[in-house]
């Protein structure tokens, strides 16, 4: 039964792998994994089913649904500021024709917002704003890349920015804020370099659509202020849920939900002479695609979760890491292995894969200098992130990121190939040679 558990995730992996090819969605493959993997491990153990239905599946499944919840959320507060035009003044700052200023002006605001919201949301957010501005497809090829590649720097700096950054930390494997200390330089270089670069392919002046008056369903839209004042108690709520998480030890998803519930009250007080005309507070012509494609992902994490928790109750996981330490025991060899599997196999399966293969040692048994990489804030997190991170943007099938670039764009794997990915390859070596700089230095 075991050597059937396997091979159906064998397989599960490889048709994630090739979901560009086979054209079956990644999310119905997780699914159906590990739903099937549980089920043969609960007939594979027998008598004990009852200790595993009662004891052994909860433990799993609460740690994934608190992920799950706190993506539902921060999904629905990007919901809210979107529909409140929050988001209208990047649109606006970016309405101009230097390639320069809309290059980059992408960029760094990809990066800001990916640091709060999860990757795909920001990516889809910002795609939407790209197409609106940009008329031309080329061009909004090679900066659409750029904000995939911005976004998964962005996001793998902060605890709250990715869904693998959010599962090292309910995992206990980071601190926030020595993780955003260690890893802001390396995502920072990882996404400056390759812009860079993108930007030498692009011309000065770039092909924009004229400007045009955004309609609201009637003569009136919110203040500024009001706007504004939503969108930081946004972001800045964000940005508190890990001091919520340490002052009261209760899951972030928690403090989320305590977010898009101030959220959702400001907006039902701005709005409230809409509400009371019966006026539609929705933006005309708002882009369903954010829910559809976050909802997607939190589908395809289950999945991956799922398989994986079975994994470790056949103890397969734990087998690969001895292997690992017997005939690799070196983390960096590990880790760029990792992140170039990454750019074929979506980084969330190689994310939850990694921090399943070992478990955060305390700093007491921590004897050796082997050890020491897996303590809490250890290299070995650190450098799983970030080579998963960039190393899945080698292509646009290595992150839902480039995913959601290749169905908005109608984009071809080879293009990206081609123009593309040695860019990236060249940002991530410079990430990890600042991410070494900055440690040592540091320690």
């Amino acid at each position: 039964m075991t050597i059937a558990i396997i091979a159906l995730m064998l397989l599960a992996y490889f048709l994630i792998a090739t979901e560009h090819l086979t054209h079956i969605n990644k999310a119905t493959t997780a699914m159906f994994a590990g739903v099937v993997g549980w089920i043969l491990y609960i007939i594979y153990v027998g008598n004990d089913k009852a200790v595993i239905a009662d004891s052994v599946f909860p433990q799993h499944s609460a740690y994934f649904c608190s992920v799950v919840l706190y993506l539902l959320s921060t999904m629905a507060i990007v919901e809210v500021l979107s529909n409140n035009g929050c988001f209208d003044f990047i649109q606006n700052f970016l309405r101009t024709r230097s390639m320069r200023r809309f290059l980059w002006g992408m960029v760094f605001i990809t990066f800001i917002l990916s640091a709060n919201f999860d990757n795909l949301t920001t990516v889809v957010l910002m795609l939407i704003i790209m197409r609106r501005l940009l008329t031309n497809r080329r061009q909004r090829l090679y900066v659409g890349s750029a904000i995939v590649l911005a976004a998964c720097c962005g996001g793998c700096f902060t605890v709250i920015g990715d869904v693998t950054t959010l599962m090292i930390w309910t995992r206990g494997a980071v601190t926030p804020t020595a993780f955003a200390y260690a890893m802001l330089p390396a995502a920072l270089v990882g996404m400056l370099m390759p812009t860079l670069l993108i930007s030498f392919e692009l011309p000065e002046t770039l092909d924009l659509n004229r400007p045009h008056i955004v309609y609201r369903g009637d003569d009136s839209s919110m203040p500024l202020w009001q706007r504004m004042v939503m969108l930081i108690l946004g972001i800045g709520g964000l940005w508190f849920v890990p001091t919520f998480h340490r002052l009261t030890m209760l899951p972030p998803f928690l403090g989320s939900l305590c977010v898009l519930g101030v959220i959702w009250v400001l907006n039902e007080v701005f709005n409230r002479s809409s509400l009371r005309t019966e006026q539609p507070t929705l933006l005309p012509g708002s882009d369903r695609r954010l829910q559809y494609e976050v909802l997607q992902v939190i589908m395809f994490f289950i999945g991956v979760a799922l398989s994986v928790s079975a994994l470790v109750e056949i103890g397969a996981m734990q087998s690969v890491g001895r292997w690992l330490d017997h005939y690799v025991h070196d983390i960096y060899v590990i880790s760029i292995f990792l992140g170039a599997l990454s750019a074929v196999l979506d980084n969330v399966c190689l994310v939850l894969s990694a921090v399943s293969i070992y478990d955060v040692l305390p700093d007491a048994q921590a004897t050796t200098s082997y050890q020491q990489f897996f303590i809490q804030n250890g290299q070995y997190w650190h450098l799983v992130i970030l080579s998963a991170g960039i190393g899945g943007c080698l292509l646009p099938i290595g992150s839902t990121a480039g995913y959601a670039l290749m169905k908005s764009e109608d984009s071809s794997m080879w293009w990206y190939f081609r123009h593309i990915s040695g860019k990236v390859l060249l940002g991530w070596i410079a990430a990890l040679i600042t991410y070494f700089a900055v440690d040592y230095f540091l320690r």
